[in-house]
């Protein structure tokens, strides 16, 4: 009950404090949906002509009724509705596919508004995976998510869901699943005992390359060993789980509906301690630079910076541990591969940017932040994407959220001070040459 209300309160304040911080472009409305646990804020321009287009944001489970976009969305002209989940704040109750019955409901509630000609779903993020299931979805009946290979399926009345008329991805990731699998430590050889580890495959073991004061760097025998372990190590905890699954639906594991399922030592990305690994574009692609300029002529190297103080988190509960259960595992963060970086199975989970962006046919617009490690993700989305009319602009020096990378700053001497500003000048521009 106290962690109930101190959420809800939480949620309350961030409704106030974005009411007073956007007011001067826009009034905030709160909206009840269904159930209790579903809620939203609807902003509209405060000048200027009535919106024809309006935004949709929400994520799996975090709190986007203070989205950092609101205000930037509305201040140029378009209306939007910041919304979250029924997971709002839990990854214990995500049960994936659940979503698009939040996401109808906001897709039917814009649709509504007065004035609202095109809806773009925006997303940021962990919205990548969640706004590209629902399109797919949208755009190809129930048959999308209940695939033979899905770990976890929807229902079929999820049928008929609301089209969206173009989706703009923020950093998108590949998804949950995909972040959880290169995050794994492999070198855990009992999870009983996650303290016990494979000092080959150990990456905070400097002699397989990493670096405690700076870059790491490994060789590509031990990346290759490194991510067939990752694969491995997922796979094995997704088998644990569907044999729990399995066993509760046969009465032979208490409790019968669910259970927690914990996850040990993730912290160990290697791309955050060795930045040459998805360090740079494949081919030439569009720079968008602090002057507002764009340069097209190059392969874009990131300017992210090394995490070699992983190898602490690594160890704790508090950053390296996923409180999940059977349910939340399964559904949202288990993902076939024999490979993590070029293994993936995409399609094995519905949380999944890139299995979804292959059945989505509107305009698609993916920005990616130089400052992260995204960026090269991105582009293998833009490559996979199946509409017609698909854009990639890479924001320079970047953070994930779209703001300064202040280290990145201080590291190549260069100034990302608009890197925000202008990202959302792209936005505008780009969408209403489209809509």
């Amino acid at each position: 009950m106290r962690s109930s209300n101190l959420i809800s309160i939480v949620v309350g304040l961030a409704v106030l404090v974005l009411t007073s911080a956007a007011s001067a472009q826009s009034r905030g409305e709160y909206i009840q949906f269904k159930p209790r646990q579903v809620k939203g804020a609807l902003y509209k321009p405060d000048k200027g002509p009535a919106p024809r287009v309006a935004f949709f944001v929400m994520h799996r489970t975090s709190n986007y009724l203070g989205h950092y976009s609101l205000s930037y969305l509305v201040e140029r002209g378009f209306m939007v509705l910041a919304m979250n989940p029924r997971f709002d704040n839990n990854e214990g109750k995500v049960d994936f596919e659940k979503i698009l019955y939040d996401l109808r409901q906001g897709m039917e509630f814009l649709r509504k508004q007065k004035g609202i000609e095109k809806v773009i779903l925006y997303a940021n993020s962990g919205g990548g995976p969640t706004m590209s299931l629902y399109q797919a979805v949208a755009e190809n009946g129930a048959a999308y998510c209940r695939g033979k290979n899905k770990i976890t399926k929807c229902k079929e009345d999820v049928a008929g869901l609301i089209k969206g008329d173009g989706i703009v991805f923020v950093d998108a990731h590949p998804g949950n699943t995909v972040n959880r699998l290169r995050s794994f430590n492999p070198a855990v050889i009992d999870e009983a005992n996650p303290a016990k580890l494979d000092p080959s495959l150990d990456p905070f073991n400097p002699a397989n390359g990493f670096n405690p004061k700076g870059a790491s760097k490994y060789s590509e025998e031990f990346k290759k060993r490194y991510f067939e372990a990752q694969s491995a190590r997922m796979n094995r905890l997704i088998d644990k789980a569907q044999k729990i699954r399995a066993d509760m639906k046969a009465g032979k594991h208490f409790p019968r509906d669910n259970d927690s399922f914990v996850q040990y030592r993730r912290r160990a990305r290697l791309m955050e301690l060795d930045p040459t690994i998805h360090g740079s574009t494949k081919k030439p692609r569009k720079l968008l630079k602090n002057d507002g300029t764009i340069d097209a002529s190059s392969i874009v190297t990131t300017v992210r910076q090394p995490r070699p103080e992983n190898a602490k988190r690594d160890k704790t509960f508090g950053r390296a541990a996923v409180h999940g259960t059977i349910k939340s595992f399964l559904s949202a963060t288990a993902i076939r591969s024999t490979n993590s970086m070029d293994g993936v199975d995409w399609c094995s989970s519905n949380n999944s940017t890139p299995c979804a962006i292959q059945h989505v046919t509107v305009p698609v617009l993916f920005g990616a932040m130089q400052g992260h490690y995204f960026m090269r993700d991105n582009e293998i989305h833009y490559e996979m994407a199946k509409s017609k009319d698909k854009d990639l602009i890479i924001v320079e020096g970047a953070t994930h959220l779209v703001d300064t990378c202040k280290k990145c700053a201080k590291a190549t001497g260069k100034d990302y001070s608009n890197a925000r500003k202008n990202f959302f000048d792209y936005v505008a521009a780009w969408t209403n040459a489209r809509f």
